[in-house]
């Protein structure tokens, strides 16, 4: 199954792949809050040597400045934690805290590091730097492992991975998730959700693609991916979190490039998850709901029309539920490192707004100066 890079408003992912002869099956997700009640977060941040100059670190063999001047390293990490670790607890996390380790670290890159759990407030203005130790490999399996274990009695699990590059125990991975997913289609685990998001030019997608159709020999769907140049909203992170049940409108449907209707949501409403096939001669689908006309494309390269939208306020899909209230903080963690004191300068911080979380992950350096 090929996801989409190039989707449109109100979808925050598309997935298009064969479907017998003449056919194809999408699958369009519509941007929604990702609520789901008694949720536990955590981010992990791959803390491999190849990540320093993300983290703005100068290496032990950076050039003397005898070779000329070179541009302020820049942590191109932080803005990213800041914005994705307070989306979680802020929208998702059921205590209002989202766990932050280090992975990769240490020999091998084989260990662990907790921060702790951050409130939205402080992972605002909290700065992720870099680990203490970086590690010589990459290895996913051990952060895997920690939030697996660590929240193995939460309703749901959320868990964020970022990375640069390549892992180095991808089948090791690809094993314990298979495990992880026939426990919980067996009830024996809870379920749970892993996001890798890629940053940087070396991110290997081949690689976050076999974990995001990566067949566990049951419906569980584990891993979701994102580049995070691609990324449009902080909703896409979490698309597959939806309630794929909900409706976000009354009615509407689904054309093909012709013209003719492929579904039709005119007694069932619109969910969130829109499920159809459709010709593969079609080069894009056209959602109509609310007033408005919706075309998106079935490949990245299509030729789309231009999307009518209304413009009227009541045209935006309605959010999922929100958060209720929630206790105070989690149960402290046995080890020292999680214990963290409210970060310096936290304070009351306003909800974001729809503005604000648009914006592009994709971070540059300043252009070197002459």
């Amino acid at each position: 199954m090929a996801q989409l890079r190039k989707i449109v408003e109100p979808f925050t992912e598309v997935n298009v792949s064969p479907s017998g002869p003449g056919k194809l099956a999408v699958t369009a997700f519509v941007q929604m809050d990702p609520y789901r009640e008694g949720s536990q977060t955590g981010i992990a941040l791959d803390g491999s040597g190849s990540m320093s100059a993300l983290y703005g670190a100068r290496s032990a063999g950076s050039p003397s400045s005898v070779f000329g001047k070179s541009s302020a390293a820049v942590n191109q990490i932080s803005p990213v934690a800041q914005k994705v670790c307070a989306y979680l607890a802020r929208k998702l996390d059921a205590d209002g805290g989202t766990s932050v380790i280090y992975w990769a670290t240490g020999a091998g890159g084989s260990q662990v590091q907790v921060v702790g759990d951050l409130t939205a407030d402080q992972a605002e203005t909290h700065t992720f730097g870099p680990p203490k130790d970086f590690g010589s490999g990459t290895q996913l399996l051990p952060a895997v492992r920690y939030f697996a274990d660590k929240f193995a009695s939460a309703p749901f699990g959320f868990y964020v991975f970022v990375t640069d590059g390549e892992l180095h125990d991808l089948d090791e991975v690809k094993r314990y998730s298979k495990q992880l997913a026939q426990e919980i289609a067996a009830r024996k685990r809870n379920p749970m959700k892993l996001i890798l998001i890629g940053i940087g030019p070396d991110v290997n997608e081949k690689q976050m693609a076999e974990l995001d159709d990566l067949d566990t020999g049951t419906e569980v769907d584990l891993w979701d991916h994102k580049l995070a140049a691609e990324l449009r909203t902080l909703e896409q992170i979490f698309a597959e979190v939806v309630d794929r049940n909900a409706r976000v409108a009354d009615r509407g449907r689904v054309l093909d490039a012709t013209g003719a209707v492929v579904k039709d949501y005119s007694d069932t409403g619109v969910p969130a998850f829109l499920s159809f096939e459709i010709p593969s001669t079609s080069a894009y689908f056209t959602l109509e709901v609310m007033g408005n006309v919706i075309h998106q494309g079935l490949g990245d390269s299509a030729n789309v029309p231009t999307s009518q939208m209304t413009g009227n306020s009541d045209v935006t899909p309605p959010r999922g539920t929100p958060a209720t209230a929630k206790p105070a903080a989690k149960p402290a963690d046995p080890t020292p490192a999680k214990k963290t004191a409210p970060l310096p300068g936290t304070g009351i911080l306003q909800e974001p707004t729809k503005e604000e979380l648009n914006f592009n992950f994709d971070f540059e350096k300043p252009e070197e100066k002459k």
